[in-house]
């Protein structure tokens, strides 16, 4: 099971400032590279819980008897951390989209260097693939879809083109969607729209905006005073929601207030935008879109 080297794996832990005894998650465990790191720096007493929603992480498991996987989705970290009888944690880290993993199996469906069957699902116990995105959707969430998710301008035509394609014949596959979408793909620019046409099928698949809304909905309640939230975003709808939840504590408009007109922040900023350096992007290619932002649990006055 090949995972690539963590990103930004140094800046995103030193940014949850673990205490030896404290208790923290991972809710993108992956090939576990983060959790290793967290618990090197961890004590006899502290305590790790890792999610991850895709089979093929459980095979990359720590013999450790602090750490606790979860194979589950995060969007349902208090209800899982709450069975395990724990209510606050220290720190949160997370590390969204899709793994490297992800992208080097082919039959996965998540990489453009690949012909495989529409499936893009981050678990296999999903019900929707991307196979009955492109297939089953009408038009008008074909349109926005590739819209909101891939930033297409021209999203009018290519859901248009898509259901003149499957009325002729199924799309099952990649290269068949490529096919269906070939009028949309000048050569010097293909490699760019194809991928994102992917990202916008494979947000839609896996919920993915609506799955980092409903964690991050959660951080503050489960943060203990001055714990942390580490967050890796690769692209600008998930920096979007993480950026203006760290700033007003919702994704859109402007933050609360109480009675006397003080804004009401569950989380505060730590430091700046952090992005991997130019060595990490050379000897790591999936991190050159990296952005970490880093927030605290602020104190109860």
């Amino acid at each position: 099971m090949m995972y690539h080297n963590p990103v930004l794996l140094q800046e995103s832990v030193d940014g949850l400032a673990i205490k030896s005894n404290g208790v923290y998650v991972d809710v993108t465990f992956g090939g576990g590279g983060h959790s290793k790191e967290i618990l090197k720096r961890l004590g006899p007493d502290g305590r790790l819980f890792a999610f991850d929603q895709d089979e093929d992480a459980l095979k990359n498991t720590i013999a450790d008897e602090r750490f606790t996987l979860i194979h589950e989705n995060f969007r349902f970290i208090s209800q899982f951390l709450k069975f395990y009888g724990v209510k606050k944690v220290d720190g949160i880290l997370a590390d969204f989209g899709v793994s490297s993993h992800q992208f080097d199996v082919a039959e996965r469906g998540f990489s453009t260097r690949f012909d495989a069957d529409l499936d893009m699902r981050m678990s296999r116990r999903n019900t929707v693939s991307a196979y009955e995105v492109v297939n089953k959707y009408d038009y008008d969430s074909l349109r926005n879809l590739l819209f909101q998710y891939g930033d297409l301008r021209n999203a009018n035509a290519m859901a248009t083109a898509i259901i003149a394609s499957r009325e002729e014949d199924e799309i099952k596959t990649t290269a068949q969607l490529k096919a269906a979408l070939k009028q949309f793909l000048p050569a010097r620019l293909e490699h760019k729209i194809v991928a994102q046409i992917y990202q916008a099928i494979r947000i839609e698949v896996n919920q993915e905006i609506e799955v980092i809304k409903e964690f991050l909905e959660q951080v503050p309640s489960l943060l203990n005073e001055e714990g942390r939230l580490s967050a890796i975003s690769y692209h600008s709808l998930e920096d979007r929601l993480v950026k203006n939840f760290i700033r007003s504590g919702k994704f859109e408009g402007e933050p609360e207030k109480d009675f006397y007109g003080n804004m009401k922040l569950p989380l505060k900023k730590v430091g700046g935008l952090i992005v991997p350096s130019k060595k990490e992007i050379a000897t790591n290619n999936r991190s050159r879109s990296a952005k970490l932002r880093i927030a605290e649990k602020s104190k109860i006055v």
